[in-house]
């Protein structure tokens, strides 16, 4: 049977990675008091989001970043806990750091990092939105826990399918996506509630497993929440408030899987169920 207690956690993220840390330590030991197995974080919690929090990657104090890494990676190991947390990992030459979620192991070793494949915006000569910032990640990460498999995403790759269809692809149960939707208007806060919920509780349901949503606190940043492998949201944490939203991941739970018959199929490309007739009347798509 494989089980896991997950905490997602959400708090205001500012532009100071040593404020955002103390945050991040503060809500690992909540966990870890309540059970937590596995503390998922929101995207850019450590370092801020350029162009809203700070201005841009190029003013990232690379030293004191990892400094308040290592920080976590530390409480991680004394707290027995799995951390995973938003930053950004710097390139080498010239190349743009990547948006990047770190996975901590509980003995407090870094095991991978997830790169956010989709930036928002336009690349070339003349980039727009994150593309003044980040370079896109390329690779699909998955790590084992407690006999669960699990995927990570960001922020935007929400707008496309694939992704998780791909997590489905290589047998997650349980996909950590991270958000930072804060800094908005009222209308845009709606809107981005609206888009992440319907678009993760279809996702889940798609591809029966568990979703993870999670984003900053500050006010107009929709709240974190869980979604069960049915599409139900599993529990949700109150706007604008820092908070610990602890939900147990059983995969083994009993729930209904309503695409178990002919998923497999569909996704090797045989999009109808059962057996295709040949039939003059199923032909004729003229006739009554």
């Amino acid at each position: 049977m494989a089980k896991l207690t997950l905490a997602a956690c959400q708090f205001p993220v500012t532009g100071d990675p040593a404020a955002n840390a103390g945050y991040v330590l503060r809500l690992m030991r909540r966990a870890a008091r309540r059970g937590a197995h596995l503390a998922h974080f929101s995207e850019c919690c450590l370092t801020g989001y350029p162009g809203i929090d700070f201005a841009s990657t190029a003013d990232i104090d690379w030293a004191a970043l990892r400094r308040q890494t290592e920080r976590v990676l530390q409480a991680a190991g004394e707290l027995g806990l799995w951390v995973v947390v938003g930053s950004a990992h710097p390139l080498s030459g010239a190349h743009k750091p990547h948006n990047s979620l770190y996975v901590i192991d509980d003995r407090g070793r870094l095991v991978t990092r997830y790169d956010k494949l989709f930036c928002f915006g336009s690349a070339g000569p003349e980039p727009t939105l994150d593309f003044l910032h980040y370079s896109p990640g390329s690779e699909f990460i998955t790590f084992d826990l407690r006999g669960v498999r699990v995927g990570l995403l960001i922020c935007h790759d929400f707008r496309y399918p694939e992704t998780y269809r791909e997590y489905k692809r290589r047998g997650a149960q349980l996909v950590l996506h991270s958000f930072h939707n804060a800094g908005l208007t009222p209308a845009e806060s709606r809107y981005y509630d609206a888009q992440v919920r319907v678009a993760t509780q279809a996702a889940a349901a798609a591809n029966f497993f568990w979703i993870s949503v999670t984003n900053a606190s500050q006010p107009q940043a929709h709240p974190s929440f869980v979604v069960d492998p049915t599409g139900m949201i599993a529990g949700r944490l109150r706007p604008h408030r820092p908070g610990v939203l602890i939900t147990e991941i059983d995969t083994e739970a009993g729930l209904w899987d309503a695409a178990q018959y002919w998923r497999e199929r569909a996704m090797a490309g045989v999009l109808h169920s059962g057996e295709a007739v040949s039939d003059p009347r199923s032909a004729d798509r003229t006739s009554l």
